[in-house]
């Protein structure tokens, strides 16, 4: 079994209040659940408005089909246009 897990951190640069950011982190937490079928939730950065964290994994059998499904993510949440990626790591777990 391969899961492989990421985080994705994002810098809002128009949002001024936390109800602003929460209305853009949900659309982007929906919209990659709905295209990929991942499990991704808001991980970090809840209390600060212009900078946010996301956290999501998968699970497989083929190392570089989880991989590729991750780069798919971090490319597509980047391709949305509603928030600046400032970092993103990724990591593979073999079990």
């Amino acid at each position: 079994m391969v899961i492989g897990c990421g985080t994705i951190r994002f810098r809002l640069h128009e949002c001024r209040s936390l109800k602003g950011k929460r209305t853009i982190i949900k659309s982007i937490i929906s919209r990659v659940r709905n295209n990929f079928n991942v499990s991704i939730a808001e991980i970090g950065l809840n209390d600060v408005y212009q900078s946010a964290e996301i956290g999501f994994a998968f699970v497989g059998n083929d190392t570089s089909v989880v991989n590729s499904k991750i780069d798919k993510v971090i490319n597509f949440a980047d391709a949305m246009g509603l928030a600046e990626i400032v970092d993103s790591k990724i990591e593979i777990i073999h079990l």
